[in-house]
């Protein structure tokens, strides 16, 4: 049987100067924060699943507006070989406030970014030399 890398998104949106990072509830890095997002489930698109995981995580509803990039580092993720596909994304409706494996969900000063889970900041970093 092949081993497979999983596939997640990540999502970057930034409102004001400030971004969405929600504190993690579970392990790896629990407690530490991290980008919205997760796995992509078997059927589902990357942008539908990207919506999916931000309504779960921070009551978000949000649009796609472009793909930040490819992060396949077999190592950046403790659980195995998982590569991400990083979004940067506008929010369309809802209220901010933390959801299923999020601990906390909130808006940061993006100058001043607490220690991130993952490759999150190099993520955030290309973001925002793309925008």
């Amino acid at each position: 049987m092949h081993k497979n890398p999983a596939l997640t998104v990540d999502a970057v949106i930034v409102k004001d100067g400030k971004i969405v990072l929600i504190k993690r509830k579970e392990e790896p890095f629990q407690g530490q924060y991290a980008l919205p997002g997760g796995f992509v489930e078997y059927g589902e698109t990357v942008e539908a699943a990207l919506r999916r995981e931000v309504l779960e995580e921070t009551g978000l509803a949000v649009d796609v507006s472009s793909l930040v990039g490819i992060y396949s580092d077999p190592h950046r993720d403790p659980r195995g070989h998982v590569v991400t596909a990083a979004f940067a994304a506008i929010i369309v409706n809802g209220v901010l406030a933390s959801g299923s494996d999020a601990a906390e969900a909130t808006f940061w000063e993006i100058t001043n970014l607490p220690p991130l889970a993952f490759d999150h900041a190099k993520i955030i970093q290309d973001a925002l030399r793309s925008h």
